[in-house]
């Protein structure tokens, strides 16, 4: 009996696996849908949709976007609606508190009436067609993660998709692009702790030697910013409020990081010109940077109307977001286009004098909005949070009783006594209503730069760096985005509110954001470093990434045309898993001045005389240097900053150590629990050591059995079950850890947190290459798959040649997508299948 139960046992779960897994070929009718829809899959699983109508294109990708990721849409939705309490219960609710003071689902519903009749249509259409899917499927048929939460008694009732759950989705996406609010409450924090002069040595300025500018001066607009108020630059004095920020900071630990958390985030593109190129046609290349998740951010796809026409616009190929049309990154038949993260500083932090529900302006006290947001909680009672905001944004720091109760806090500088505390309100673009949702569908039909660009000036928030290549021969670049003009301050520090000098006085006009079109040097590498220098009369952000990425592919570049070289598809993919290690070059030469003792502690600074600064997964040296360079960070700041506060070992902190380096008497070398002042061949030659005793502990004495890919892997963690703590769930979900090369401030941005430990917190998440001259010979290749169901074949099938270097071909042509093609299905109008 036991070995029947078993056996039944094993069959059901197998079952209850497979059950959601969807039909790839076949023919299913569809409410709504006015012609044949065919959608051919290719051995991927990559789906390339072919209709007659742009909104059957899009019920379409409705569909299979829901056969392939419902879970995934349905938890992001519950994300951005702050309802992940109703799924997971009370450890969310902290979470969902976050989301509903920053209200994203209200603003996706009040921009939905002001977005062009064409988008609102699209919208409806995909949202038809995930309900069509959705129609004919219930309980674990939607997915294994429904079957889950059925045996935890959650209620699994599905609730039909709308086009406020995809706008909504995009606040998700532009609030962990959102620029430097953490850095701007960081150094408020660190100001109450130490002299202001140690804090800005944290927070060094980009070095143009490092990476020059993404434009070049010449391209720039010389128009001056108007109204805007004088200010002589002092940083507002915090020392007072600290409780109010560091309830702030708490606030912002509970946001949900839908795209990745810490400081990695980033991204790679560029484009070079046909001069550059064996096929003289430009070529794209973009990696966007993001935390790595299971299923991928990304979605594959093409979306091909049969015959393109003003009323069917769309040929595009690209990578999307489920739960949202249309591509977000691609090429169609005239042009292609690449993001990274432009790091605008978009948002602001202010201090607000508050009493009761009232804040003050001036000598003027005024009624704050309030109101009550209930949050359902799965198997616990429901809870009810109040919701404060003034006229510069809702009270984050309202989520901590602490900040509540800290009426007796002293007054700050400026602010007259009679207040009951302080709060710290967030202003930021994307609490704003906009039309970014506009602007996917206008990129995706733009041919030329113009109408690119046009396209460009709807792309609101996030704000971003676009790449731009056409098969007329031209390359261009546009920064695009809602990017403040403010009154005073530079967004460093957070700022009053009781005064209206900090106020926003409007936004950059477009015209007048950095863009340029065909440069004379005939590339254009955009990877997170300043947009402009100095001479730009905007301010963008003081706190833009220090350049070591983009300095590196510029070396690249001009190393692969030297002479009469010439850049194909294979240079791209090779500078895209380059490994060199910016923060070898800086700490490798002093390491080397070192005395390397001729026994054991000696062995590891011995393997630096050869290495060439690779971080290739077998590289012994790498491992070696990264543990060294992880050691230095701790010794010289462990005492001097918190955790949460401490060095990530990324861009900003080789910048820092190469300041520093310079100064080998500097106070931050100097450890002061020890009777001993510290320099910095002291410290040095403590993290050899120390690095030396850490190599042995976790990969053994010999050095020759050491690599970079045993300590730094990637785990490709379901961000929901993932992490349940039920070892069968978490296997059945999660990908087994694999080695990877690459690192932080690294071309091949493996990402890696030096508080944390060596395992890989941000990856690109995607790589694309696109030939102008030839688009079937472009290039893809995804984190994972286009699959969220677990244990099914297109669920990381894409992992190990991401891993590798090695990519797909992007098929354009509908030759090349035919004679790949290995599933049909058909969607047909549901009256046109029962008459057959």
């Amino acid at each position: 009996m036991i070995v029947v139960a078993l056996i039944a046992a094993t069959i059901l779960a197998v079952w209850s696996i497979r059950r959601p897994f969807p039909d790839y070929d076949g023919t299913v009718d569809v409410p709504r849908l006015s012609a044949e829809v065919e959608i051919i899959r290719d051995e991927h699983g990559i789906p390339h949709i072919y209709a007659d109508t742009a909104e059957d294109l899009f019920r379409a990708q409705g569909y299979v976007h829901a056969q392939d990721r419902f879970w995934e849409m349905d938890f992001r939705r519950h994300v951005t609606s702050g309802r992940l309490s109703e799924l997971f219960g009370a450890d969310q609710v902290e979470t969902d508190a976050f989301i509903r003071t920053m209200g994203w689902r209200d603003v996706a519903r009040e921009e939905l009436p002001l977005l062009d009749p064409e988008t609102r249509r699209y919208l409806q259409a995909y949202s038809d067609g995930v309900n069509a899917w959705l129609g004919e499927r219930s309980g674990g048929e939607l997915g294994l993660a429904y079957t889950l939460l059925g045996l935890n008694g959650a209620d699994t009732t599905v609730e039909r998709w709308s086009p406020v759950d995809s706008l909504s989705w995009l606040k998700a996406m532009a609030w962990d692009l959102r620029g430097n609010v953490e850095d701007e409450i960081d150094r408020a924090l660190l100001a109450a702790e130490m002299p202001r002069e140690q804090v800005e040595q944290l927070y060094p300025e980009s070095d143009d030697a490092v990476a020059s500018p993404i434009v070049a001066d010449e391209y720039l607009t010389t128009r001056e910013p108007e109204h805007l108020v004088d200010e002589d630059g002092e940083p507002f004095d915090i020392e007072h409020v600290d409780v109010a920020l560091r309830s702030a900071a708490e606030a912002l630990r509970a946001a949900p990081a839908t795209l990745g958390e810490g400081s990695g985030i980033g991204s790679n593109s560029w484009v070079v010109d046909g001069s550059l190129t064996e096929t003289g046609a430009p070529m794209l290349a973009n990696d966007p940077h993001l935390g790595p998740a299971m299923p991928s951010i990304w979605y594959q796809v093409g979306l091909h109307c049969r015959e393109v026409s003003p009323e069917c616009p769309f040929e595009v190929a690209g990578y999307s977001f489920s739960g949202l049309p249309g591509v977000v990154i691609g090429h169609n038949n005239q042009i292609a286009w690449g993001f990274t993260n432009l790091g605008a500083d978009v948002t602001d932090l202010y201090l607000e004098d508050v009493r009761d529900d009232e804040y003050r302006v001036g000598d003027r006290w005024f009624p704050m909005q309030v109101r009550e947001e209930r949050i359902r909680v799965a198997g616990g009672e429901d809870v009810t949070i109040t919701v404060r905001s003034t006229q510069n944004g809702p009270l984050l720091s309202d989520h901590s009783e602490e900040m509540r109760e800290a009426g007796s806090e002293a007054p700050a500088d400026g602010a007259p006594e009679g207040g009951e505390g302080y709060g710290v309100a967030l202003r930021w673009t994307a609490l704003d209503t906009g039309r970014t949702a506009d602007a996917i569908f206008a990129l995706n039909a733009a041919q030329d730069w113009q109408s690119f660009r046009a396209a460009a000036e709807l792309f609101e928030v996030p704000a971003q760096n676009l790449v731009y290549a056409d098969v007329d021969g031209n390359i261009g670049y546009q920064a695009p985005g809602k990017i403040p003009v403010r009154g005073a301050g530079d967004g460093r520090y957070p700022v009053p509110g009781w005064t209206n000098d900090h106020q926003w006085r409007g936004y950059i006009p477009f015209d007048d954001l950095p863009s340029v079109f065909n440069p004379d040097e005939g590339m254009i590498v955009t990877a997170n470093q300043p947009v402009a220098s100095g001479e730009y009369p905007f301010l963008l952000t003081a706190d833009f990434d220090h350049g070591h990425r983009a300095g590196r592919i510029r070396e690249l570049l001009a190393n692969a045309t030297e002479g009469d070289a010439r850049i194909d598809a294979d240079t791209m993919v090779d500078i895209q898993m380059d490994t060199y290690s910016a923060a070898a070059e800086v700490l490798v030469p002093y390491l080397l001045d070192l005395p390397a003792p001729p026994d054991y502690y000696g062995d590891g600074l011995r393997m630096l005389r050869t290495w060439d600064y690779m971080q290739e997964p077998e590289s012994g040296a790498a491992a070696y240097f990264n543990a060294v360079w992880r050691s230095v960070l701790d010794l010289t700041f462990r005492d001097e900053l918190p955790d949460a506060l401490g060095p990530s070992g990324g861009a900003r902190w080789i910048e820092v150590m190469r300041d520093l380096l310079d100064s080998p008497d500097d106070p931050f070398w100097d450890t002061p629990e020890t009777a001993d002042v510290e320099g910095r061949d002291d410290i040095l030659a403590r993290a050899a050591e120390k690095a030396r005793d850490e190599m042995t502990r976790l990969q053994g004495k010999d050095p020759e059995m050491w690599e970079w890919g045993r300590s730094h892997t990637l785990t490709l963690t379901n961000e929901t079950f993932g992490t349940s703590g039920i070892g069968l769930v978490e296997d059945l979900f999660n990908l087994d850890p694999v080695a990877v090369g690459g690192g932080s401030a690294t071309v091949q941005a493996n990402a890696w947190n030096s508080i944390e430990g060596y395992e890989v917190v941000w990856v690109p998440s995607m790589r694309m290459v696109v030939d102008l001259d030839d688009l079937d010979a472009s290039r893809w290749v995804d984190l994972t798959g286009v699959s969220g169901h677990p244990r099914h074949r297109h669920y990381g099938d894409q992992t190990e040649l991401w891993r590798t270097g090695e990519m797909l071909p992007m098929r354009w042509s509908d030759d090349a997508i035919a004679r790949a093609g290995e599933h049909r299905f058909t969607l047909v109008p549901r009256e046109t299948l029962n008459v057959r």
